[in-house]
């Protein structure tokens, strides 16, 4: 017996990347996912290798920052599967572009449309699940959260602050709903190498970011998974309200490590770290 058997959960985002990964993990333990995506052919390539591998999940294309596309999403998720029990609130905007920089320079219809689809969309979403989830005893949400929204940055200004709101939308639904057994964790990733995320960062600013972790490797969408199955199920029961970082470390040292570029442990006994200018490719 999985973890899920007998659970329905709706997962957004899920055509690719983490989102693809999370309905995969949940089918593979008995879950009947809702496949959800602004991208239709995505989400109906993922729910073909969920049917592949004997699941049951459903494709749906839409668009989260769409109150009406919402509510469909969660009715044909009861209508098709009998309800609701766990929610993945993965569907992101992120733009990894000049026009989501610093507060002066910042493209307000990025704001705007960050915030709609990261921000507006999580809240929709949860407005939809909550009462489904309680009828049916009660649920678990893992909302998409980020590093950025814990940590200022020099641009993703938007990004970063959408991330930021969501952790606090996270913690008030765990402190409103916990009485009727619904848990809610952000899970906040560091650098996980999905496809997107490859297709957009130089070797440059990998190799700047790698810098400022603690494991030796960069992140895979299956380790996220890992933590949001484990989030979303029954080894999870007395977790709720909590932020939690899968980031190999990276929020975790002082800027003296990134700069000295390696641990103690791989330096030279007696070496000095100087600080570096700027980044090193």
């Amino acid at each position: 017996m999985g973890r899920f058997e007998g659970k329905v959960a709706v997962v957004t985002g899920a055509g690719a990347g983490i989102g693809k990964v999370c309905a995969l993990a949940i089918a593979r333990e008995g879950g009947r996912v809702v496949v959800a995506d602004i991208d239709s052919s995505a989400a109906i390539a993922c729910t073909a290798q969920i049917a592949a591998e004997a699941g049951h999940a459903l494709a749906l294309a839409m668009d989260i920052a769409d109150a009406q596309a919402v509510a469909a999403l969660f009715e044909t998720a009861e209508r098709h599967f009998g309800g609701v029990d766990l929610l993945v609130n993965n569907a992101s905007a992120m733009h990894l572009t000049p026009r989501d920089r610093a507060i002066l320079d910042l493209d307000l219809a990025v704001w705007d449309q960050t915030m709609a689809t990261n921000l507006r969309g999580t809240l929709l979403c949860c407005r939809q699940a909550i009462p489904r989830m309680i009828a049916r005893g009660g649920g678990a949400i893992v909302n998409m959260s980020s590093c950025q929204g814990l940590s200022g940055d020099t641009a993703q200004t938007s990004y970063a602050a959408s991330k930021a709101a969501m952790n606090m939308l996270s913690a008030s639904l765990a402190t409103q709903y916990g009485h009727a057994q619904i848990r809610c964790n952000a899970v906040a990733p560091g650098l996980i190498m999905t496809e997107r995320l490859l297709a957009k960062l130089d070797e440059c600013m990998q190799q700047h970011l790698r810098r400022h972790q603690l494991l030796p490797r960069v992140g895979r969408p299956e380790d996220v998974a890992a933590l949001v199955a484990f989030l979303l199920s029954d080894d999870a029961a007395f977790i709720t309200g909590q932020v939690v970082c899968i980031d190999g470390g990276m929020l975790a040292h002082v800027p003296t490590y990134a700069d000295g570029g390696n641990s103690p442990a791989a330096r030279p006994a007696g070496d000095i770290v100087e600080a570096a200018a700027a980044p090193r490719c």
